[in-house]
């Protein structure tokens, strides 16, 4: 159900000039429509610098020709336009995506249960754990620059969960689709740290936003309008946002344009994996 999920000029400076100037010759012999076997020409060599054919792009052309959505404003608005749009046009503006697939449909009927809600939040501590243990061990020192953001889940989680555990809820145990998110989660920030940034990304800043909604929905229809501290955070949450956006920026300046590329790929199985544990809600 990517829908729920959801909620959650090319320019170049060259330029060429000849400068026309012919070859200088002389004959030996009256010219005639013939040239007999007597005669003999001289071609005189021209200055090299003289007829040369100068072609000069800048660099600035050269990135301008690449330039994708987004990129004049930084790496993270190419990731936050690529992931809109994965959204059909009903849900972003910036929409693209063709409903192909009966999950790909957007939910007529909202009908969560405290026992899918609690599968959903015990599958999300899983990845937010697996993610903080990720950017605490740092295998890539630029994982260190995302320690301590503010952002972090896992702590507001369990207290989450600890809550329901008081109120007689029966707290189950992970099951696959974060299980497998987290397995995956874990083998791309060994080896793929381009593609892990992707991930990191879309979880934290989509909770943030969709994530927040789906919370308030949740409230309103089974927790008596309690707010569980999932959906809080110490200290304003835009700046936090901000500061995390400045330092994901600061790394992808280090990266080529084809690791860039290869990180904006990454998103739509990003929107599929966090799909999987979304839906668990209506489970």
């Amino acid at each position: 159900m990517a829908s729920l999920t959801s909620v959650y000029q090319i320019q170049s400076s060259s330029f060429l000039y000849y400068k026309n100037k012919k070859p200088q010759f002389s004959i030996s012999q009256p010219i005639s429509i013939f040239f007999s076997p007597r005669t003999s020409l001289e071609f005189r060599r021209m200055p090299r610098k003289e007829g040369v054919i100068v072609l000069a792009t800048t660099e600035a052309a050269e990135k301008s020709k690449k330039r994708h959505p987004g990129e004049s404003k930084g790496f993270v608005e190419e990731m936050r336009f690529v992931a809109m749009r994965l959204h059909t046009r009903d849900q972003a503006k910036e929409g693209e995506k063709e409903v192909k697939q009966p999950e790909e449909r957007a939910v007529t009927k909202w009908e969560p249960t405290v026992d899918g809600y609690l599968r959903f939040l015990i599958d999300s501590k899983v990845v937010y754990d697996t993610l903080e243990k990720i950017v605490q061990q740092a295998s890539y020192p630029y994982y260190a620059e995302f320690k301590n953001t503010g952002l972090e889940r896992s702590a507001s989680l369990a207290k989450d969960l600890e809550w329901f555990k008081e109120q007689g809820y029966t707290i189950p145990e992970p099951s696959s689709p974060g299980l497998a998110y987290a397995h995956y989660l874990t083998d791309l920030s060994q080896n793929d740290p381009q593609a892990f940034i992707c991930h990191f990304y879309n979880i934290y800043f989509a909770h943030s936003a969709g994530g927040r909604m789906i919370g308030k929905k949740i409230a309103d229809q089974l927790l008596n309008n309690k707010a569980l501290e999932f959906y809080k955070w110490d200290g304003d949450l835009s700046q936090l946002l901000q500061n995390v956006r400045d330092k994901l920026n600061k790394v992808a300046q280090e990266w080529t344009r084809e690791e860039k590329n290869h990180c904006l790929e990454e998103t739509e199985k990003s929107f599929k994996l966090s799909g999987e544990i979304l839906r668990l809600i209506l489970s």
